[in-house]
């Protein structure tokens, strides 16, 4: 059965924001190959413009997020999901709920509606109490208006299990293989450059920043501590300012060249992952992918993708402990080669979208079912 499917809650695609644009590119060209018809919303102000790209159709929508800040995402989602109430569609896959779920009570009603249900926004330290108790309530309500849920992670779907006893299904990120020109090329550079220990994240308290360079700063490690991540907000502000004496810490700002990104990580001694809130992360599974050796927060979402193919910290002293003792030996090689393993066959992209197609169709046959059965 081909459906026509929308995608919401996204800044739109091409991707130049995040995870869920991330996931939302690979998905919706997916489902199109796949002969799905697909339309993806946009931001009005997205830097692609066209109506159409790799066969998905693309509505953009007023977005003024850049004028009346983060207010404006509540009038964004609100306007996505009057559109597609107008367009009918058999399934909307909504992509989050932090600025739709308030909408629930306008939900297109004759749509089959899924939600992506993200980590648990409301435990990020950067938002105030307030905020906080907002995302819960977020939570809830998208849950009540939602009729089936997806899980990026086993931890998130156990706990909405235990919260809301909903069955929801798990499917991940996934990743991108190295290309052979790209190993050849990371061969090359490894000659070149020397050691370095890695962090790519977000300047955010619960990434754990502060934690991995406290560690590596009292180390007596002769290697330099490459961070990737615009500082330009106050938490990074405060941490290029906290660690400027220490003249091995070396903050590179944002890369967006994902080529040079993933280089990084394959020709780093050791890549740090501090995200400690939220499901699969993408940056982990790419690191993953990149070939690179991982330390790791150690925290239930961490853990449910790098199993025993990581090392763990959950201080700086752990930290300082693994920078002046981790070594590049065959028990490391063997923790590279199983979590390339787990890409090519847990986080592979196609077999993501197959899950993704699956399971809305599912969704969409047992909804229609429903409603045979209640109105014979």
């Amino acid at each position: 059965m081909k459906l026509r499917i929308a995608i919401l809650g996204t800044r739109g695609i091409p991707n130049y924001y995040g995870g869920f644009e991330h996931i939302s590119e690979y998905v919706s060209a997916g489902l199109v190959k796949r002969g799905h018809s697909v339309t993806v919303y946009n931001s009005h102000n997205h830097p692609y413009q066209q109506a159409t790209w790799n066969g998905v159709d693309i509505v953009h929508c007023y977005d003024p997020e850049y004028v009346i800040g983060t207010a404006g995402q509540f009038v964004y989602d609100f306007n996505c999901i009057m559109d597609a109430r107008r367009k009918k569609f058999d399934v909307v896959l909504l992509m989050g709920y932090t600025s739709s779920s308030v909408w629930g009570m306008l939900y297109p009603e004759k749509s089959v509606i899924i939600t992506n249900m993200d980590g648990m926004e409301w435990k990020r330290s950067k938002y105030s109490k307030k905020v906080q108790q907002f995302l819960k309530y977020a939570e809830k309500l998208a849950v009540k208006y939602s009729d089936y849920y997806i899980s990026d992670s086993v931890a998130i779907k156990s706990y909405l299990g235990e919260k809301y006893a909903i069955d929801s299904e798990y499917i991940p990120y996934g990743a991108d293989l190295l290309a052979e020109e790209e190993r050849e090329e990371n061969q090359l550079n490894a000659n070149v450059n020397p050691d370095y220990f890695l962090l790519m994240a977000r300047m955010e308290p619960e990434n754990n920043i502060e934690t991995i360079l406290d560690g590596f700063n009292s180390s007596n490690s002769s290697k330099n501590f490459k961070v990737i991540g615009d500082t330009g907000n106050r938490f990074g502000k405060f941490i290029t300012n906290k660690f400027n004496n220490d003249d091995r810490i070396q903050f590179q700002g944002a890369i967006f060249d994902n080529v040079k990104v993933r280089a990084m990580q394959n020709n780093s001694h050791l890549y740090f992952h501090g995200h400690s809130v939220g499901g699969t992360n993408p940056s982990l599974l790419e690191a993953m992918a990149s070939e690179a050796l991982i330390a790791a927060h150690k925290n239930p979402f961490n853990q449910a993708v790098l199993t025993t193919d990581a090392f763990y910290f959950s201080n700086a002293q752990e930290v300082k402990y693994l920078v002046e003792t981790v070594q590049r030996q065959q028990v490391e090689t063997d923790m590279v080669k199983n979590n390339l393993y787990k890409i090519q066959n847990q986080f592979n992209w196609e077999r993501i979208i197959d899950q993704y197609e699956e399971y809305i169709l599912d969704c969409h046959h047992h909804s229609k079912f429903e409603t045979i059965v209640s109105h014979p």
